[in-house]
């Protein structure tokens, strides 16, 4: 059986862990012999401890059921803060930094009984500059970011469950290449306290799963919704509007080709599927997006900029200038976009449950130079879109391609069980 506990999804965990028949430490064990044996690969890990997790497992084992998540291992996005475990944030800046308390976020997940199995590799202060991290499905290429080394351990099999975060894209493309599933929730669905932040505007906790339903269990639990139904139990034909945006020329042929062919496929399954005319005022959110990201960003990490400049990467520092030269007046206009827009969001949802549209312009990049363009998770993400990538397909050369579903802002419940119904007919 610990060859093969891997594979098990979440819930299958969270069964057998309740009834004992797997004990905490037989799947530590299990997974700390795979990461042993696998990691020096991917490096999924910022931080790993065997002899803690053994601790950790032992003593969860020694006492009774504390949740829903009781004896579930999470792996946990290094710019998310965990108490007595490193959390540098992929900067060197904070090499050696131990926080004294966790995030919210891990603070909720260990009160419904999960632990953390290890810290994942983030970009540098979880923007741009890629850590070591490889894509499992093909290690010439990237998995994505900045929550890289999240999406590579679930991918991998070294965790079951990830937590993540997401400014633009974050969480839905490092997912989509690395074939899981990623789920970014409502705005403020889950607590941000004690995430390294970005853009007050746009930050959010999101989380990697291998299932729908795996997603939903941890994220919904994060939410305090942690006796809701499970995605997969919300069985209907949904209405799915189908876009390629105004961007539709940065999508890869195959990306294209991959979203017909899930169209098709649900249209099918019973789905009314339609194609939607992208708004013409809705063009200007792209722009919008990334103007707020960086005139946030360059303000959140402003402390990095003036005291540690020399110790951020020429990449970093050059993103944080530009955010600097953004004017107020500037930034006010891009957030009047995202207002105007949000307005307007329910003319674009009229008569439909879901928007599908492509998680990522292709398949994962060649090399690790660059974590990929987030160009089509902007306009979501500023508009406060919940959202999950789907595995849907691969492109000519057998990796990964993902399918966006996307739900009205605080309509996270239907957009988990349409995700759910979506990937069971893909």
């Amino acid at each position: 059986m610990n060859n093969e506990l891997h594979r098990w999804s979440a819930l299958q965990l969270v069964r057998a862990l309740a009834t004992r028949e797997l004990s905490v430490l037989q799947l530590a064990t299990a997974l700390i012999e795979r990461s042993v044996a696998l990691d020096a690969s991917f490096h999924a890990w910022a931080w790993f401890d065997a002899k803690r997790a053994r601790r950790e497992a032992r003593a969860l084992d020694a006492r009774a059921a504390t949740g829903p998540l009781h004896g579930v291992p999470i792996a946990v996005k290094d710019n998310i803060d965990t108490a007595g475990i490193p959390t540098s944030y992929g900067s060197a800046i904070y090499a050696g930094n131990v926080p004294l308390i966790d995030a919210a976020c891990v603070s909720l997940a260990r009160a419904a009984g999960a632990w953390v199995l290890g810290k994942t590799v983030t970009t540098e202060l979880a923007n741009m500059t890629p850590g070591p991290t490889r894509n499992p499905r093909n290690l010439e290429h990237t998995p994505g970011g900045s929550s890289s080394g999240s999406a590579a351990a679930v991918a991998a099999g070294l965790a079951p469950l990830a937590l993540g975060t997401q400014t633009a894209g974050s969480v839905i493309r490092p997912a989509a290449f690395c074939g899981i599933v990623g789920y970014k929730p409502s705005p403020r669905r889950v607590a941000r306290a004690g995430v390294k932040a970005n853009s007050d505007s746009l930050d959010e906790v999101g989380v990697l799963a291998r299932c729908v339903d795996d997603a939903a269990l941890l994220g919904l639990t994060l939410a305090g919704r942690a006796g809701a139904t499970l995605p997969s139990a919300e069985a209907y034909a949904p209405r799915v509007g189908m876009t390629l945006t105004s961007r539709a020329s940065m999508a890869s042929a195959s990306t294209v080709a991959m979203l017909d062919v899930t169209a098709q496929r649900l249209s099918a399954a019973g789905a009314i599927v339609r194609e939607l005319a992208w708004p013409a005022s809705f063009d200007a959110l792209f722009d919008a997006q990334r103007a707020v990201q960086l005139f946030e960003t360059a303000r959140a990490l402003a402390a990095e900029w003036q005291y540690r400049r020399a110790q951020l990467s020429a990449e970093l520092a050059s993103f944080l200038a530009e955010g600097r030269r953004i004017s107020g007046e500037a930034y006010c206009a891009a957030l009047a976009t995202a207002r105007r827009a949000g307005a307007a969001l329910d003319t674009l949802f009229v008569e439909l449950d879901v928007i599908i549209a492509p998680a990522a312009p292709g398949a994962a990049p060649r090399g690790l130079a660059s974590t990929g363009d987030p160009v089509f998770n902007r306009p979501w993400q500023l508009l406060g879109c919940p959202c999950v990538a789907v595995p849907s397909g691969r492109d000519e050369n057998g990796l990964p391609l993902g399918v966006q579903v996307i739900g009205r802002p605080g309509d996270d419940e239907k957009l988990l069980g349409v995700a759910a119904w979506i990937e069971a007919r893909l």
